[in-house]
């Protein structure tokens, strides 16, 4: 069976009902036992056991506060908006390397903050009249003081999915991807289609290939810099492959064999799989059995 998820399982309870009443806000943030994610911009910085470190609220810090929810013990989590001017890079290739001294949970909870601050950073003026904006309901929105315009953060949904055909799966690598790495096929879902169209769409446009029975697999947020990647599978109707070469380098189908041995991390395995916390991983699992 595949390992879990990775950035799901975050065990917070998002307490939406503190985040629309400033009185229930203040109480949190005055809670002795509440904590502030550290971050170096929209990094996290590792405790001194290699995870997440969470911090005492500091008065003196008057950057805004952003309620992530409330933990098992009862404790309020929050995170700060970025600093001014602090370099926000939703594609860091640092914490990137940090990432395997997370746990399961707290990978989950960074995305989630990670994907915030981000937001917030990237969204400071209103999309309608162009005036600064400030946050509301408890970090999880902004709003307009000039036009009254409301903006709350958004995921962007992208489809990753397994293309097969007579017991192999399609597999594909990008130009800027490690040596020997290849992963499943993805995309952004446009407007005006289901995931199903847009599973279809992306295969034909990156591989040339003609697909049916498109069947959803699983899901996982990808804070990077705020996806919502939607894992499928497609039965494709012929081998033959046209490559989008400004898209994918390469592709290839493998069988279940290659799968498991590069899963293993099997030195003469015919590709590098993905990481662990990646959910082109996972449907490789789930795949290969």
């Amino acid at each position: 069976m595949p390992l879990p998820l990775g950035f799901t399982g975050a065990r917070l309870d998002r307490a939406d009902q503190i985040r629309t009443d400033a009185a229930a806000f203040a109480a949190a943030a005055a809670d002795p036992r509440a904590t502030c994610l550290a971050l170096d911009g929209i990094d996290f910085v590792p405790g001194e056991r290699g995870g997440l470190l969470w911090e005492p609220l500091d008065a003196r810090d008057d950057r805004a506060l952003m309620l992530l929810g409330i933990d098992d013990a009862g404790a309020p989590r929050f995170v700060r908006e970025a600093e001014a001017g602090a370099r926000v890079d939703a594609r860091s290739r640092t914490v990137m390397r940090l990432l395997p001294l997370l746990s399961t949970e707290e990978a989950a909870l960074y995305g989630g903050a990670r994907s915030l601050v981000d937001w917030h950073a990237r969204h400071r003026f209103c999309a309608v009249c162009g005036a600064a904006t400030d946050l509301f309901r408890g970090g999880w929105g902004r709003k307009c003081g000039a036009c009254g315009a409301e903006h709350f953060p958004r995921v962007d949904p992208v489809v990753i999915m397994l293309a097969e055909y007579e017991d192999r799966v399609l597999v594909g690598r990008q130009p800027g991807f490690p040596p020997g790495f290849f992963s499943a096929l993805a995309g952004f879902v446009e407007p005006g289609e289901s995931l199903e169209e847009a599973v279809a769409r992306e295969l034909f446009e990156e591989a040339g290939i003609h697909v049916s029975d498109v069947s959803y697999v699983a899901s996982q947020p990808w804070p990077f810099p705020s996806s919502l990647m939607i894992g499928c599978r497609a039965v494709a109707a012929g081998s033959a492959l046209t490559l989008d070469t400004t898209e994918i380098e390469a592709a290839m189908w493998v069988d279940r064999a290659e799968v498991r041995a590069a899963l293993a991390g099997d030195m003469g395995a015919s590709f590098v799989a993905p990481p662990p916390l990646a959910i082109a991983r996972y449907l490789l699992e789930d795949w290969a059995g």
